[in-house]
C-alpha cells in the first residue's frame, strides 16, 4: 500500500515493478520515499489483522493470487481477501448488468447464476446493488462459488444493505477489494473494480446494460483483456450498443447456460500457461 500510495502513475505500474524485484521487501529498498509509510501500513496492518484475523492479503507475487487476473495488463499490486480464492476459481464468468433491472433481467441473471454455480463454474460480480446482488444470491442458494468484487474497502461493503450477504459469500467464496480496507467508494473507484472484475474471470457475460453504464466499461475492458464478452440475447435485442458490438464480433450472443458452458469448456483448454509468481512472507506482503 506504501508503493500504491507513493505512485503517480496506474496501480498496474506498482504491480510490474514488484514483479520486476522480485520481492516487495527489494522494491521498497530502493525507494526512501516510501520508507516511512510501509512502517505505518506495516503496523496498521498488522493490528488490523490481529484484531480481524479472517482477513487475509495476496500479491502478484503470491501464488494464491488469481491466476485470471494475473495474466491481465493493468491487475492490481493486491488484494485484500475475506474467504479463500482457488484454483478452481479460474474456470468462473463475471455476471454484470445494471443496478435498476428489470423483473425479466433479474429472472435471466438468477437464472444464468444457478446454472453456472450447479455446473461447477464460479460466479463473480460487483455486489452492486441489482443483477450483481442478484448473480451473487442465486450462485449461493445453487451450493455454488462465488466472488465478490468491491469498489470500496473490503471493511466497508457498498452497499451497505449488502454487508449480510458479503458475510455469506466470504464463508463459502470470497470478497476481494485493491483498496485500503476502510476506504469509502468514490466515483473513481468502480471503474478499477470492473478492471479486476474482468480480470478475475475467464469471460464476462452483460444481461442489462445501457450506453452509459458500468456493465457496458467491463465489457470493454474485457474486450481489452482478451476476454471474451457474452451478451444475453435480449440485451443485443434492445441495446443498439449491445447489437453492434455483436456484429462487429465483439461479443457473442446467448440465450442462456447451454450456449455457455461449451465455450468456457473450449476457453478452458485454450487457456495460456500461468505465467508463475514467486511466493512472499506475510510480512513482506504488508508493506
Amino acid at each position: 500500500m506504501a508503493l500504491v500510495e507513493a505512485s503517480p502513475g496506474p496501480w498496474s505500474q506498482v504491480a510490474d515493478a514488484v514483479e520486476a524485484a522480485g520481492t516487495t521487501a527489494a522494491l521498497v529498498s530502493t525507494r526512501s520515499d516510501v520508507a516511512d509509510s510501509a512502517q505505518r501500513w506495516l503496523a496498521v496492518l498488522g493490528r488490523l489483522f490481529t484484531d480481524d484475523p479472517e482477513l487475509g492479503v495476496v500479491t502478484v507475487l503470491d501464488d494464491d493470487y488469481p491466476t485470471n487476473l494475473a495474466q491481465v495488463f493493468n491487475r492490481p499490486p493486491l488484494l485484500f481477501v475475506r474467504g479463500t480464492l482457488v484454483p478452481g476459481d479460474e474456470r468462473s464468468v463475471a455476471i454484470v448488468g445494471t443496478r435498476q433491472p428489470s423483473d425479466a433481467g433479474r429472472r435471466t441473471a438468477r437464472d444464468l447464476a444457478t446454472g453456472l454455480a450447479e455446473a461447477g463454474v464460479t460466479v463473480v460480480s460487483g455486489l452492486a446493488r441489482g443483477l450483481d446482488t442478484d448473480a451473487h444470491v442465486a450462485a449461493l442458494a445453487a451450493g455454488g462459488r462465488t466472488i465478490a468484487v468491491l469498489g470500496s474497502g473490503i471493511r466497508r461493503v457498498y452497499p451497505p444493505e449488502n454487508a449480510d450477504l458479503a458475510r455469506m459469500i466470504g464463508r463459502s467464496g470470497a470478497v476481494v477489494s485493491q483498496f485500503p480496507p476502510d476506504a469509502a467508494p468514490s466515483r473513481t473507484s468502480f471503474p478499477h473494480r470492473n478492471v479486476v472484475t474482468s480480470g478475475i474471470a475467464l469471460a464476462t457475460l452483460v444481461v442489462e446494460a445501457a450506453a452509459t453504464s458500468g456493465a457496458r466499461m467491463q465489457a470493454r475492458l474485457a474486450g481489452e483483456h482478451g476476454r471474451p464478452v457474452f451478451l444475453v440475447d435480449s440485451l443485443a435485442r434492445s441495446e443498439a450498443w449491445a447489437s453492434t458490438l455483436a456484429d462487429q464480433g465483439g461479443a457473442t450472443v446467448v440465450g442462456g447456460v447451454r450456449d455457455l458452458l461449451p465455450a468456457l469448456d473450449r476457453l478452458a483448454q485454450e487457456r495460456g500457461p500461468d505465467p508463475g509468481r514467486l511466493g512472499s512472507s506475510r510480512q513482506l506482503r504488508l508493506l
